[in-house]
């Protein structure tokens, strides 16, 4: 449950800076439009993938977990590219 809360928690902190990426981004140029382009890919992969693991009818596995917390720290890693690129 601790891993789950964790998921969680990252969700939550990535939804919030991917909600201030995606204001900012009309001011943006191409190049960092296409890394969201990019991103947002991820962005369902994980929230796919967290919604199997919270729901409560299904068990989820210690590898969905894991592929869970690779990609949300992937995107953690790109959320912050972008928001130094659109805070320049």
């Amino acid at each position: 449950m601790a891993l789950e809360n964790e998921l969680n928690a990252l969700l939550h902190a990535l939804q919030k800076q991917r909600d201030e990426i995606e204001l900012q981004l009309h001011l943006a140029g191409m190049d960092v439009k296409d890394q969201w382009h990019k991103a947002e890919p991820k962005w369902a992969q994980f929230i796919d993938k967290l919604g199997v693991i919270n729901d409560e009818n299904q068990e989820a596995s210690a590898e969905l977990i894991h592929a869970t917390k690779v990609i949300g720290d992937e995107l953690k890693e790109a959320y912050k590219r972008l928001s130094e690129q659109l805070g320049e």
